[in-house]
């Protein structure tokens, strides 16, 4: 273990085997920090946060501090961090601001320079978001998901299995798994190249065209278009978790663009 001696670290701190803790950095009571993670300097990591193994995290990021919301009165509330992300400098991670919820970032995430994880905010695996990507409070992220730099989620906003959204794209509704969105919150087709990429097989890949065809292009309601996609024959995995996804929707999902461009479908 590796201390700065200028570093304030709790007695109260539970810290694993072989962690390193830059200058000033700032750890409260009751943080738990995993074997082989290291702060840079001027980390701030609040109490109450939980932070797995083999974690980076950079200069000046900010985990599990106060919600930014009024209605906050200092409820004992807490943010957990899962194995081997990246977190850039300047992150802001805030913790929940309902007495017992918490924050949760899973595993093996990339978290860029000033990108921000809102209160009550769940993220899987495997994302990366860019710099400046801001995610309102109870933004729900699923694996592999890749967001541009300026991205921003409104709050309570879902974003789907390995989609992708454009830089300076605002998600205001739910983000259907696989897609592309771009600008004023529309959908321009499906993220081919992360499909290729995963493994996918070539026949998932198929029916997931299908199913976004079924969504985007017949003019379906979305319990309609639901029921279409159950339909397909011997169903992937992957469009059944579309079809789950999309009966999951509080705040609908994201159009699809409107203006005349070709879709990505090819």
């Amino acid at each position: 273990m590796k201390i700065h001696e200028t570093a304030i670290v709790s007695k109260k701190a539970q810290l694993g085997k072989n962690i390193e803790i830059g200058p000033w950095c700032v750890i409260e009571d009751g943080v738990v920090i995993g074997d082989n993670t290291r702060l840079w300097q001027n980390v701030y990591v609040a109490g109450g946060t939980i932070i797995g193994k083999d974690n980076i995290i950079h200069m000046g990021a900010v985990i599990g501090h106060e919600p930014q919301h009024l209605q906050y009165k200092g409820e004992k509330t807490g943010t957990r961090i899962g194995d081997a992300n990246i977190i850039r400098e300047y992150v802001t991670i805030h913790r929940s601001f309902k007495e017992g919820g918490i924050t949760v970032i899973g595993n093996k995430n990339y978290l860029m320079a000033a990108s921000h994880v809102g209160h009550d905010s769940k993220l899987g695996n495997e994302i990366v978001m860019c710099n400046n990507v801001l995610l309102g409070g109870h933004t729900e992220v699923e694996d592999k998901v890749f967001m541009g730099g300026g991205a921003a989620s409104h709050q309570f906003s879902r974003i789907g299995t390995m989609a992708m959204i454009g830089g300076l794209t605002r998600v205001v509704q739910d983000v259907v798994p696989y897609t592309l969105l771009e600008c004023d919150a529309e959908v321009c087709g499906l993220n081919l190249v992360g499909l290729r990429r995963s493994g996918i097989s070539v026949e998932a890949r198929k029916q997931i065209k299908e199913a976004y065809k079924i969504i985007y292009h017949l003019g379906l309601s979305i319990p309609t278009a639901i029921k279409e996609i159950r339909k397909i024959p011997d169903p992937a995995k992957e469009i059944l978790h579309m079809a789950d996804f999309m009966e999951k929707t509080k705040k609908g999902i994201c159009r699809r663009r409107q203006k005349n461009r070709s879709l990505a479908l090819e």
